[in-house]
This record gives structure tokens, sequence and C-alpha cells, in this order.
């Protein structure tokens, strides 16, 4: 196995756009001309940043839904028919070109369309390679608002394998794993990923930042202890054109090592100062190390599956949108509901 020589990874701080009030030939147009704008942003901030500590950037991470905001009350198929990427859409291309130019991978998140799911989206997080190629493409399992694979999981795994669910892509800096928004709340997506290589924890959020700790920038710096890897976040610099004042959604980017040390961080604004460099030979050397710090190599993941499979029941139940064994498109209050009905049967078992 190759090990990559030190490089800069940069979380790009920058402000995303709402557009669910354009007209859908517009909005495609509009997230086209963005992907275009981030381009020099990024090419800019990597010349300052390989001037400043002498390493290449080779890894941009952009903020969650940055080219589109989050859905709001619009209907499931209506977003996705405005904004929803294809796998193989104009702006997955646009942004492989733009890893090519760059010579680096780029990764952030974007809610995709899925020719099996018709009127769906999954919110998407990806990895595009300096090859042009999307390397990575992990859709988020937990979300309030918006549809998992696990609510059509058996028709999603009958399509995409189990393979598809927890991906890790080995490349030539390191292997990478994404996690999207509030999911770094979880530690057992951050754990499952790490258990299949992951190196490098891709965090495109979209978050309030603040000078208190915010539970996502806790979970941020436990979740590199836990797992012994690097954390890249990028939030946004507040989301224009929603309704919400500017920087609700603005600030805190930073980057996490391997030991769950805070390397850099931003504060507000659009702005790459969240950049650090990546030493993967040195992690790869720590999880080699025995040590009581060696928190990877000293868990024991026997001890729990039992205790998760006997939970599984009271807690969200897989295929909750497939109806009479089809996928089944339901109303915004679906999610609301589905939780209610989590918390009546934890409550039932005497768990809450």
């Amino acid at each position: 196995m190759t090990t990559p020589a030190p490089y800069a990874a940069v979380a790009m701080q920058l402000t995303a756009r709402n557009i669910s009030h354009l007209p859908d030939d517009e909005a495609r147009a509009a997230m086209l001309a963005h992907i275009d704008s981030v381009e020099m942003q990024i090419r800019t901030s990597s010349i300052f940043i390989t001037q400043y500590g002498g390493e290449p950037v080779k890894l941009a991470v952009l903020p969650e839904y940055l080219f589109t905001s989050y859905p709001g009350r619009i209907s499931l198929a209506d977003f996705a028919a405005k904004v929803g990427w294809n796998s193989d859409g104009p702006e997955y291309d646009a942004l492989g070109a733009m890893a090519q130019r760059l010579g680096m991978h780029i990764a952030g998140n974007a809610y995709e369309r899925d020719p099996h799911f018709p009127d769906f989206y999954f919110q998407t997080s990806f990895l595009v390679g300096p090859s042009g190629n999307t390397v990575l493409r992990y859709r988020r399992l937990i979300s309030m608002f918006a549809p998992s694979p696990h609510d059509v999981w058996d028709a999603y795994l009958d399509h995409y394998g189990a393979d598809a669910i927890f991906p890790v892509a080995d490349t030539e800096i390191g292997r990478i794993g994404a996690v999207a928004s509030e999911e770094i709340l979880y530690p057992e997506i951050a754990r499952i990923l790490a258990l299949r290589g992951a190196e490098v924890l891709v965090h495109s959020s979209s978050e309030v930042g603040s000078p208190l700790s915010t539970p996502k920038d806790i979970a941020k710096q436990a979740r590199a202890f836990e797992n012994m890897a690097y954390v890249v976040s990028a939030n946004t610099a507040g989301i224009e054109g929603g309704g919400l004042p500017l920087a609700s959604a603005d600030g805190n980017s930073r980057v996490v090592d391997y030991r769950g040390k805070l390397m850099s961080q931003a504060l507000s604004g659009e702005t790459f100062t969240a950049f650090a460099t990546l030493d993967i030979a040195a992690l790869r050397k720590a999880r080699r190390t025995p040590a009581m710090i060696n928190s990877l190599a000293r868990q024991r993941p026997g001890l729990f599956a039992d205790a998760y499979a006997a939970s599984a029941e009271a807690f969200h139940r897989a295929n909750g949108m497939m109806g009479d064994g089809t996928p089944q498109l339901p109303d915004r209050d679906y999610f609301r509901r589905a939780q209610e009905e989590v918390i009546a049967r934890l409550d039932k078992a005497g768990l809450i």
C-alpha cells in the first residue's frame, strides 16, 4: 500500500444559495454558474495555502447543500425535479472538470435523484477525484426531514448491495469516508467507516456557528479521537435567499487531527482559513502502535452487536416508505410521524 506524502486539506467556508424560488431551468443554470464561481475561490485559496505552509492542497471540502440550500416545505417530488442531481448529470461533469483542472479531490454534498426511486431524492455526500470521476457517493442515512436508504431498505439493497451503504474510497491521498451534516452526532456512522478503513472523514455541514462549544463541534473532535481519523469539516458561510438571517448557519469550519486535537478553525464569513496538513503516514504509524491512546485498536465491536440487534425494533424500522412492496412517496409530515412512533415504542418498553 502506497503511503501519500503530507498534503494540505482545506474546508472551504462558502455561502449556500437558496434557489427553490427559481423556475426549473433557471435553477439548473444557477447551480452550474455557482459551481463555476467556486473554482476560482478554491484555486486562489490553494495557492496561498501552499505558499504559506509549503504543502500542496490535495483535498477541498465544500459545505452542505452549497448549491441549493435545503428544501424547506417544498414537496419531495417537486424539490427532486427542481434541484436534484443525476449521478451522470451536468453538475457532476462540471465538478469533475474542475477537479481535473485543480489537480485535487473535491468533496461536497448535494441532493440526488435516483432512477430506481422516481420522485425521491437522497442527500448525498460525494468525492470527485482529480481524474474527473466521482470516486465516492454516500447517501445520508439519518435525517429528520429527508428520505434515507433505510426507508426503502430492501429495494435499495437489491439495487446497490450492502457495500454501497458505508463506502470508503481508497485514493492516492488516503482512504476517505464521508459523514453528512448532523450525522457527525451519531458515532456509529463514523465508526463503521473507520472499521472499513477510513483515515479521513470529510464532513459537509450547515450549522450554527458559535463561540460556545456546540454539540457538532464536540462531536467532530470525539469522532476523530474515537476512530483515529482526520476530520475535515466545512460549514456554510450563511444561507442566502432563504429568509433566515444570513449568518444563522455560519462559521467554525475546522480540521481535527486523529488525536482529536483542533488543528485549525475558521471564524465567520466566506473563508479558507480552516486548513491544515494531513500526515497519513503518521496516522498509519499511530494505528499500528500498541498504546492506551490507540483508541481504534482497543475497540471490541463484538461486545455491542447483540445489544444493538435487540433494540432495533424499538427504533426506526426499515422500509418505512415501502407500501405494497414498491416505494411510496410520503408527505413531509411522514418524518415527524415516524419519530413519534419511535418515541411511543421506547415509552411502552420503559426505555424513556
